[in-house]
C-alpha cells in the first residue's frame, strides 16, 4: 500500500500497476483488490494509470481481465502476446471495459517477433494502441546476455519500432535492470530515443528524471524544428516540396517532425506549468 500512495507522487507519464511478475502467487487475489481499489480512488494526477495483468494461460488471467477492465484505467497491459489471436481474445475480454480504456501489449517472446506485423494490424479491430518491450523476458526466452547495450536485440528492438509505427502505435522501450549503474543507463536511454521509442518502462523513481530528460527534445532539435516551420511558413516556400534551412535540405517530411517535436515540447511546457 506504500508503494501506491508512493506512486501518486511521481513525475511520470504513465503509473504502471503490476499484478503479473511482481505479485507472487498467493498474494494474487489480494494484490488484484488493491489494485481494482487504488483505480478506482484516482489520485495520480496527470500520470496515466495502466494495470498490468497475468495472461490467460494462468490461473488467474481471467479474473484478472474481468476486475481490471471494468474499473477502467487508462489502459490494460498484457503480457507474453504471440501473435493476432492474443489481441483478439483480449480485446473481446473488454468489452465492459469504459470507452476510453486502451489495450497495451507486452512484446517478450520469441515467437512474436516474427508475427509483428500482424500483431501490430489487430490494432485496426481492437483496443491495441501501443507496444511495451519486455527484454528481460526475451532475453530469458533466447538465452541471450542483456547487456547495456543490448547488442543481440538490436533487430528485435528495431522491427517492434518499425511495426508499431506502421499501425499508428506507441511503444516504449524495456526496462534497465541495474540501478547502479546511471551511466549505462543514460546510454540504454539514449539509444532508445535513437531507436525512436516514446518512452522507456522504468523500475525505480531514481530513474525518472534521466529518462525525462533523455526523452525531452534538446535545445539543438527544437532550434532545428522552429527553423524548420519558420523556413516553411514564408509566402515563397508556400508550395514548394523541399528547401534548404541552414545549408541543408529539408523535405515536408521533415516539417511534420518539427511539428511533432514543438508539440512534445508543448505539451511538457503545459504539465512544468
Amino acid at each position: 500500500m506504500r508503494a501506491l500512495e508512493k506512486a501518486r507522487t511521481l513525475p511520470s507519464d504513465v503509473i504502471i500497476l503490476d499484478l503479473e511478475d511482481s505479485v507472487a502467487p498467493d498474494m494474487k487475489d489480494q494484490a488484484r483488490a488493491q489494485v481494482v481499489e487504488a483505480v478506482r480512488q484516482g489520485g495520480f494526477g496527470r500520470a496515466e494509470l495502466v494495470v498490468r495483468v497475468n495472461g490467460l494461460d494462468t490461473p488467474w488471467g481471467a479474473a484478472d481481465m474481468d476486475a481490471v477492465a471494468a474499473c477502467g484505467p487508462a489502459a490494460v497491459l498484457v503480457p507474453k502476446v504471440n501473435d493476432r489471436s492474443d489481441i483478439e481474445r483480449y480485446h473481446q475480454l473488454m468489452n465492459h471495459a469504459p470507452a476510453g480504456t486502451s489495450l497495451w501489449a507486452m512484446i517478450e517472446t520469441a515467437r512474436c517477433l516474427f508475427r509483428l506485423d500482424e500483431i501490430a494490424a489487430a490494432s485496426r479491430e481492437s483496443r491495441l494502441s501501443l507496444f511495451v518491450m519486455g527484454t528481460n523476458d526475451l532475453a530469458k526466452e533466447m538465452g541471450a546476455a542483456l547487456t547495456p547495450a543490448r547488442t543481440p536485440f538490436l533487430s528485435a528492438l528495431s522491427l517492434s519500432v518499425a511495426a508499431a509505427r506502421a499501425y499508428g502505435l506507441g511503444i516504449l522501450d524495456g526496462v534497465f535492470n541495474d540501478l547502479n549503474d546511471a551511466d549505462g543507463f543514460a546510454e540504454q536511454c539514449r539509444q532508445g530515443v535513437e531507436f525512436g521509442f516514446d518512452g522507456k518502462t522504468l523500475i525505480h523513481p531514481r530513474q525518472i528524471d534521466s529518462c525525462n530528460a533523455a526523452f525531452s527534445p534538446s535545445l539543438d532539435r527544437l532550434d532545428w524544428a522552429r527553423a524548420v516551420i519558420s523556413a516553411f511558413d514564408l509566402p515563397e516556400n508556400a508550395n514548394k516540396g523541399a528547401i534548404s534551412v541552414e545549408g541543408k535540405m529539408v523535405e515536408r517530411l521533415h516539417l511534420v517532425e518539427a511539428r511533432r517535436i514543438l508539440a512534445i515540447q508543448n505539451a511538457i511546457d503545459a504539465e512544468g506549468a
